[in-house]
């Protein structure tokens, strides 16, 4: 026998947000007339821990097409490594040149 004080449960609706991807960003190696090479593949393993041949690749890519893809991934990485090849360049006295742009 129902009385006032029973309590009646429906099944609620859940609406689960739509969680977008975070937008991928890619570094670019940016060809310059000045670095050494081995200095460029030096900077690609200690920076984005590539090995040997991966950098003496990424940067042969650049010597000839003028830019190189050197990695996609977050804004925040993307732009944290280029800051950090670039500065290493920098504190030896090269204009080696990183950046990072969104991936189409």
């Amino acid at each position: 026998m129902p009385t006032n004080d029973d309590t009646v449960l429906l099944p609620t609706t859940k609406s689960k947000p739509k969680l977008e991807r975070p937008k991928l960003y890619k570094v670019i190696l940016v060809n310059d007339d000045y670095t050494p090479r081995e200095f460029v593949v030096m900077v690609l393993k200690s920076v984005f821990r590539m090995s040997e041949e991966a950098g003496y690749r990424v940067m042969l890519t650049a010597h000839r097409m003028g830019t190189a893809v050197v990695v996609v991934c977050a804004k925040d990485i993307a732009e944290t490594k280029s800051k950090e090849a670039v500065d290493l360049a920098k504190q030896a006295g090269f204009p080696l040149m990183f950046t990072a742009e969104p991936e189409e």
